[in-house]
């Protein structure tokens, strides 16, 4: 539900308001999103399209907290993470947030069970905790039989389903999908 007249819903997990976005590239400022106001609740799916260089994976990275606006702010799960600072913000990321990127951006020297594990590390599971969360995500993905291949040994959709696995593992309060 994308909600234009700035209205808050209380059951909203995200909510964004007059989000403004500008880039400067030389001498250009470039305006990728302007006065944007959105609400999504718990539960809901959302899907952004519009063509190549249009605001979406900005949008993404800064529903994420990757990118800072440019004015604006935004509520995720009661936490506003407009004005967060460096540290506070990766702690939050590792607790709220499943990425999976375009490119995968899995390491191509860790297998992929260590790239599904890499997140957990940053948490305070123990070792037997993670190898659980690991082979449950790999085992939802359908790739428990492959989790000790590294990536070169693994197709185009095994690895985007390493990326799915090494979004979901630590059960994040939502998923960003780009």
């Amino acid at each position: 539900m994308v909600r234009v007249d700035g209205s808050a819903g209380q059951s909203s997990l995200i909510q964004v308001r007059d989000l403004d976005k500008k880039y400067r590239r030389g001498g250009e400022e470039i305006h990728v999103l302007q006065g944007l106001n959105l609400d999504v609740s718990l539960g809901e799916f959302i899907a952004f399209m519009g063509p190549s260089g249009s605001g979406k994976t900005t949008l993404l990275n800064l529903l994420g907290g990757l990118d800072v606006p440019t004015r604006g702010s935004i509520t995720v799960a009661g936490d506003e993470i407009t004005h967060m600072s460096a540290g506070n913000l990766t702690a939050w990321r590792a607790r709220h947030v499943g990425f999976i990127f375009q490119m995968y951006n899995l390491i191509p020297v860790l297998t992929a069970y260590e790239n599904v594990e890499l997140p957990l590390l940053l948490t305070k599971l123990s070792k037997s905790e993670r190898r659980s969360h690991v082979e449950t995500a790999l085992s939802i993905v359908g790739l428990s039989d492959r989790m000790r291949h590294y990536p070169r040994q693994l197709s185009g959709g095994q690895e985007q389903r390493v990326t799915i696995a090494r979004a979901i593992v630590y059960d994040p309060t939502f998923l960003l999908c780009d």
